[in-house]
């Protein structure tokens, strides 16, 4: 039965975990084919798995994306994969936090390399042949820090807001052409990247209007909707699915 994306193929990266992975999985249950990549093969492995047993169609690609070679890579393979790429979710990343005066410059390179790097240039490869077949969807995640300041996160609110402004840059670059560049802004999110934070994570969810951190589906969500066609008529939104965090 033909649903809201059959037909499309979609890479998310980062989609082996938490937000890419509750992405993954809600695109493919709408019909899509859907790369997904990251680091652990084993989760890789088990999503698709996941994605199969529900009716869907993925393939997994183990990437460790840290900037502009090996984006271009995992581009060309997921396309060798499942064909031209209709929606690009730009998901993985690296939240390090920490005092400026004791960020490395390792550490710096490392953040910048997969949060930015990576995704401007799987951008540089995809958005182009998207804009010669007439249309396409790029969706990109930042995060609340890169809205507003605060202590410890400069390094990765920094990295984010980057993208927060190239959004609204490919959008004016390849929306004209029918390539729509969005994003979604989530505030604290319960993943396993952000299970070493503890009651910290609660702690920081408690200062936004919905008093609790988010589950990893509620951000998909907005990445679908980004992603479809009812989102038409959005380009270079960053959307905060923040709680209200934002708002207050």
């Amino acid at each position: 039965m033909a649903t809201a994306l059959s037909g499309k193929t979609a890479l998310v990266t980062g989609g082996n975990s938490g937000i890419g992975r509750a992405t993954a999985t809600a695109l493919a249950a709408l019909g899509a084919t859907v790369v997904i990549t990251g680091r652990d093969t084993l989760r890789g492995e088990q999503t698709v798995h996941e994605i199969a047993k529900a009716g869907g169609t993925a393939h997994f690609v183990a990437a460790d994306l840290d900037g502009e070679r090996s984006a271009r890579k995992l581009a060309a393979t997921a396309q060798r994969l499942a064909g031209p790429i209709d929606i690009l979710v730009n998901s993985a990343g690296v939240f390090p936090f920490g005092p400026t005066a004791s960020t490395t410059t390792e550490q710096f390179d490392q953040v910048y390399a997969l949060n930015v790097k990576a995704p401007y240039f799987l951008v540089a490869e995809l958005a182009p042949k998207m804009a010669a077949r007439g249309g396409g969807t790029i969706v990109n995640v930042t995060t609340m820090v890169a809205e507003f300041g605060m202590a410890g996160m400069g390094l990765y609110g920094s990295s984010k807001a980057a993208i927060a402004s190239l959004t609204r840059s490919w959008a004016a670059e390849f929306g004209p052409a029918g390539v729509r560049v969005n994003a979604v802004s989530p505030g604290p999110t319960r993943t396993e990247g952000t299970a070493a934070m503890g009651e910290n994570l609660g702690n920081l969810a408690s200062a936004a209007p919905a008093g609790r951190a988010a589950g990893p589906e509620e951000i998909a969500a907005a990445i679908v909707f980004l992603a479809g066609d009812d989102a038409s008529f959005m380009h270079g939104a960053v959307v905060p699915v923040d709680g209200g965090r934002t708002a207050v």
